[in-house]
């Protein structure tokens, strides 16, 4: 009997996040990071966002990402600028 076995092509996730500074002085994201349907989009909304000059920093990233099984590969940073944590 043939059954399609076709594997999941790997996804990209492409995201980006604007960092802030608590009551603590400690760097926090702003907000949960946001995917971007494209690095070049991405990329575009982290430098509005550091332009806009209210966050301490930007960062947008690229990782390989296996959903299914629930992989990811190392982040490519694609812009960076300011303070940024590590990312994890």
């Amino acid at each position: 009997m043939w059954k399609n076995q076709l594997s999941p092509l790997p996804t990209k996730l492409i995201v980006y996040v604007a960092f802030a500074r608590d009551e603590e002085g400690e760097l926090r994201p702003a907000f949960e990071a946001r995917e971007a349907q494209s690095e070049s989009g991405a990329k575009q909304q982290a430098r509005l966002l550091w332009a806009s000059g209210k966050y301490e920093g930007v960062i947008a990233w690229s990782r390989e990402a296996d959903l299914i099984n629930g992989e990811f590969g190392e982040p490519v940073t694609l812009f960076s600028e300011g303070e940024i944590p590590e990312i994890e």
